[in-house]
């Protein structure tokens, strides 16, 4: 693996410090020899964050850590191997109480496995203090490394469909709880009915990486008490509703339109992705054609078929996708206009009260960005407006019958000129620049080959979590199994059936799968613009756009 120079590392941190892998041009995979180490510089990287620093995420030996440019990265590797990671972590610790009942499905199964029967299993995980030491997976999902490996059971072979929210599981050397109904593949030996994630609190997260847990078993109803509160960073917000007014009616959804903004990165560390617009660009445009911030919350529309109405007079402008716009008056606004009229994208237009917009299925591109003048207001969390699919986080996706407001419109601020939205051609492949993933060795020559030389087909299981691809199925050179670790927008995973997974906006902050490649960030809004059944071929970036962090290369 080549090496950029870096300051010389002291003798400590190199004992523990095994390796700084590139992810991406925006983030780098920080490989430790132990969970001690780990702990240390999530502390430290926690508690003296570095410029152009987004997101640490932890696991049991990596630490992913996420910069917001090329520049900033690199000058986070170089911090990174100056630390001394063999000083011990300073969190500040709250115990917290879970009372569970352990009636679950795999209690049998737990206790066979470990030999200690269900009673000794009962003893076991109530008997000894769990400390969480990170957290990922989803919003609330804290993994516990308890003081013994007695309850060290694998995961299910086959992964249930449906966990239940509440359920206490086992799964290798760790124990969790299950936010909310999710699939997973743990072994469940009880349940609990503590809330482990609440934007209501100052809080979210009920269990806090550097927290100490200890379960106590009940036969009714199981609670939760939380002690020794500790002061410190708010981690989040409750719902806010801020000044605005009534100003769309939606009539009909089409496929699935959702509320987007910019996102809310900083929280990985709670297992919190950061969502947000699937092509920025676009969402951006939108909002500069009708005078807002870039950041400022719209629609995001898949495949057309949304249909609103004016409640008051509104600027709107929509970009992304190409579709066909038809503005149909009511009878109160003939006074005012009597046609119908047909606007174009990625130009400000006026929609006045009581005129219905349509949007129609789209003629290229496949998402496309509705921006309102004011910015589309409402409750906030974690400070964004988004709708997050895979932790639930955010507005739920529109409805018939949804009321939108519409916030207050900068002073001052001026609609702007029309720009067009760069679209995929559909007619060719789309190509998509990786630089090599942090796992490319896990994967021979002929299959790196393999990866960039075919053309891949989106498959319609795709959706804001990943675009699924196929075509001729990639094997790995490696056995075994890879222990969870964060990822980033852009990762291109490999499951064990070789069909490639492109991560893209809801993405899960962990994952278990190798990724061979990660796609540049500046092509990450034309993979969010392909639709299923669209040709994409990967190709290696240039030696200028490769990360200036240590790096493998592409042998193709």
């Amino acid at each position: 693996m080549a090496a950029t120079q870096q300051p010389p590392a002291t003798a400590a941190s190199a004992a523990v410090l095994t390796g700084i892998r590139a992810a991406g041009d925006r983030a780098i995979l920080v490989e430790l020899s132990s969970l001690d180490a780990v702990l240390s510089l999530q502390s430290q990287l926690t508690a003296h964050p570095q410029p152009g620093q987004v997101d640490v995420i932890a696991a049991a030996g990596t630490i992913l850590v996420t910069a917001d440019s090329p520049h900033a990265l690199q000058d986070l590797a170089a911090h990174v191997r100056s630390l001394d990671l063999e000083a011990p972590a300073e969190t500040e610790s709250t115990l917290v109480t879970i009372e569970a009942v352990y009636d679950g499905d795999d209690l049998d199964e737990a206790a066979a496995l470990t030999g200690l029967g269900r009673e000794g299993v009962v003893a076991a995980h109530t008997g000894q203090l769990w400390t969480a030491a990170f957290a990922g997976f989803a919003p609330g999902f804290a993994y516990l490394t308890g003081e013994n490996s007695t309850l060290d059971v694998p995961r299910r072979r086959s992964p249930r469909t449906a966990v239940p929210a509440g359920a206490v599981a086992l799964g290798g050397p760790y124990s969790a709880i299950y936010p909310r109904q999710s699939p997973g593949g743990w072994q469940l030996i009880g349940r609990t009915e503590a809330a482990l994630w609440d934007l209501g609190r100052e809080s979210p997260a009920l269990i806090r990486p550097g927290d100490t847990v200890r379960f106590a078993a009940v036969r009714a109803q199981a609670t939760v008490t939380r002690l020794q509160e500790a002061s410190g960073t708010t981690a989040g917000q409750a719902p806010v509703e801020e000044h605005a007014a009534a100003g769309l009616a939606v009539r009909k959804p089409g496929l699935q339109a959702t509320i987007q903004d910019l996102g809310r990165p900083g929280y990985a560390s709670l297992g919190v992705s950061s969502s947000g617009a699937m092509d920025r660009g676009a969402l951006r445009r939108a909002n500069r054609l009708v005078g807002n911030p870039e950041g400022d919350a719209g629609i995001e529309i898949l495949f057309g078929g949304l249909e609103l109405e004016a409640l008051t007079d509104q600027v709107v402008a929509l970009t992304g996708a190409r579709v066909p716009l038809e503005v149909t008056p009511s009878e109160d606004t003939k006074q005012r206009t009597t046609a119908v009229r047909r606007p174009v994208c990625d130009a400000p237009f006026a929609l006045l009260a009581g005129e219905r917009l349509t949007v129609g299925t789209p003629t290229a591109g496949l998402r496309a960005y509705l921006g309102v003048r004011g910015g589309i207001a409402g409750p906030a969390a974690l400070g964004s407006r988004s709708t997050d699919t895979m932790s639930g986080l955010g507005p739920e996706p529109l409805q018939a019958g949804t009321i939108l407001s519409v916030g207050t419109p900068n002073a001052g601020s001026v609609v702007g000129n029309p720009e067009i939205s760069p679209l995929p051609d559909k007619n060719q492949a789309t190509e998509l620049r990786v630089v090599p993933g942090p796992r490319q060795d896990w994967f021979n020559g002929e299959t790196l080959h393999n990866f960039l030389s075919q053309e891949w087909t989106v498959s319609p299981k795709s959706n804001r979590i990943g675009l699924r691809l196929d075509g001729q199925a990639l094997s790995r050179g490696r056995e075994g199994e890879l222990a969870s670790e964060g990822t980033v927008r852009g990762a291109v995973q490999v499951p064990p059936e070789g069909k490639p997974v492109l991560f893209l906006s809801d993405h899960p902050v962990t994952g278990g799968y190798p990724v061979i490649a990660v796609v540049v960030h500046a092509d990450l809004d034309k993979a969010a613009q392909l639709p299923p059944g669209a040709s994409v071929r990967f190709t290696a970036a240039s030696p200028a756009e490769q990360p200036e962090t240590p790096k493998e290369t592409f042998h193709a």
